[in-house]
């Protein structure tokens, strides 16, 4: 998978873009384990292409990541040791 951002809120650590092979939108938060820091993507529909305006809405999204309340979104399935947000 290729993951491009097109956008990002440095305040509430969160990222939007697309992943180029399939085409499909995401919203990013970046995750800690005890071994490395990465991201972890999560689908979004078209509330990309809003974004500015959607701003309050993607922060309320990124937040539910955060609390794992979204894992049915996930684009690419978290390991056995899954990282924290």
């Amino acid at each position: 998978m290729k993951f491009v951002d097109t956008a990002t809120d440095r305040e509430h650590r969160f990222s939007i873009g697309r992943e180029l092979e399939t085409g499909r939108y995401y919203l990013a938060i970046p995750v800690s384990n005890r071994l490395c820091d990465y991201e972890e993507y999560y689908e979004i529909d078209q509330t990309h292409d809003a974004y500015p305006g959607n701003r309050a809405a993607l922060r309320a999204l990124s937040s539910r990541c955060r609390a794992r309340m979204c894992d049915d979104l996930l684009l690419v399935p978290p390991g056995s040791d899954r990282g924290v947000g």
